[in-house]
C-alpha cells in the first residue's frame, strides 16, 4: 500500500514536472523578502510557508491543467508520447481531479494570509489556467505563461504588505521576459510538429532564426529591469553580482542553442535558468541584510 502511495505521488511529481518549481519559487522568495525589508515587517515563518504553499498549488494546477487539456495533442507528437497521461500511467479523470484539488487548496490558503490575496486567489487561477488554452489561437501564449509565473513576486509581497506597489511589479517584469524568452526557445523544438498540427508559437510565426532574436530581445528588456531595480531598490554589490550572474548565464544559453542545433536545448533550458534564478534571488535576499 505504502509503496503504491509512493509510486503515485512519483507519478503526479513527474506529470508536473517539479523540479521546474525551482523557476519561480526563488523569484516568490525575492517579493517575499523584499517586502519585509522595504516595509519593515518582521520576518514570519508561517506566512513565508503559505506563500511558498500557494506557490506550489498554483503551479500544481497549472501544469496538471496544461497536461489534461493537451492530452490528445501530447499523444500524436513523439516527444510528448511517453507523458503520464498519453503514456496511460494517469487516467485523465484523475489528473483533473489534481488541478481541482490543488486550485481550492492554493484559494484556500490565501485566506490565511489576507483578504486581498483571497479575494484576488481566481484571477491569478483564471490567468495561470488560461494559458493551456491560449497555444490554440494566438502565438505570444509564451508571454502568457511569462504572465503566469510573473505573479508569484507580487503574490508574495502582496501576502506581506496587503497592498500593490511599483517593487513588486519591476521584479514581475524581470519574470515576465525571462520566462517568454526562454519559452520561446524551449518550443524551438516542437516546430516541426507545431506546423504540421497548425498550432500557434513564435517560431511557427517568425521561423526559428528570427524567434531566437526575439527571445534575445526579450531577454534584454529582462536584463534591462533587473538592472532598473537594482538601480531603483539602491542595492549593493551582493544584489549587482547576483544580477550579473543572471546576466551571463542568459547569454550563455543563447550561444549554446542555434536554429538548426537543438542539442544543448535541455542544458540551456533547464540547468542554466534554474541556475540563473536560484544565484540571482539568494545574491539578492543576501543583500537585503549585509
Amino acid at each position: 500500500m505504502f509503496k503504491k502511495f509512493l509510486s503515485n505521488v512519483t507519478d503526479f511529481m513527474s506529470l508536473v514536472k517539479f523540479a521546474h518549481t525551482l523557476f519561480a519559487l526563488p523569484f516568490a522568495c525575492m517579493g517575499y523578502f523584499v517586502a519585509v525589508n522595504s516595509e519593515g515587517q518582521s520576518f514570519s515563518a508561517r506566512l513565508l510557508i503559505l506563500v511558498l504553499l500557494c506557490m506550489l498549488f498554483a503551479r500544481n494546477a497549472a501544469m496538471g491543467f496544461n497536461r489534461y487539456t493537451d492530452r490528445f495533442i501530447d499523444r500524436s507528437n513523439p516527444r510528448t508520447a511517453l507523458r503520464e497521461i498519453p503514456a496511460e500511467i494517469i487516467r485523465p479523470n484523475s489528473a483533473l481531479f489534481f488541478v481541482i484539488i490543488n486550485s481550492l487548496l492554493f484559494i484556500i490558503t490565501t485566506f490565511f494570509i489576507n483578504r486581498l490575496c483571497f479575494f484576488l486567489s481566481p484571477v491569478a487561477l483564471l490567468v495561470i489556467l488560461g494559458y493551456s488554452f491560449t497555444k490554440r489561437f494566438m502565438s505570444f501564449s509564451h508571454l502568457v505563461l511569462g504572465l503566469g509565473l510573473s505573479l508569484a513576486p507580487i503574490g508574495a509581497y502582496l501576502a506581506v504588505t496587503g497592498k500593490f506597489a511599483i517593487i513588486p511589479i519591476s521584479i514581475s517584469f524581470i519574470v515576465l521576459f525571462w520566462v517568454s524568452g526562454f519559452d520561446i526557445i524551449y518550443a524551438l523544438q516542437d516546430y516541426d510538429f507545431d506546423l504540421k498540427r497548425k498550432l500557434k508559437s513564435v517560431p511557427v510565426w517568425l521561423g526559428k532564426k528570427n524567434a531566437l532574436l526575439l527571445s534575445a530581445f526579450f531577454h534584454l528588456i529582462s536584463v534591462v529591469f533587473v538592472v532598473l531595480f537594482g538601480w531603483v531598490g539602491e542595492f549593493g554589490i551582493y544584489y549587482w553580482i547576483g544580477a550579473l550572474i543572471f546576466t551571463l548565464l542568459i547569454v550563455y544559453q543563447h550561444l549554446l542553442v542555434k536554429p538548426n542545433d537543438l542539442s544543448h536545448l535541455n542544458l540551456a533550458f533547464f540547468t542554466l535558468n534554474g541556475i540563473a534564478s536560484l544565484l540571482y534571488a539568494v545574491f539578492t535576499i543576501v543583500d537585503l541584510y549585509f
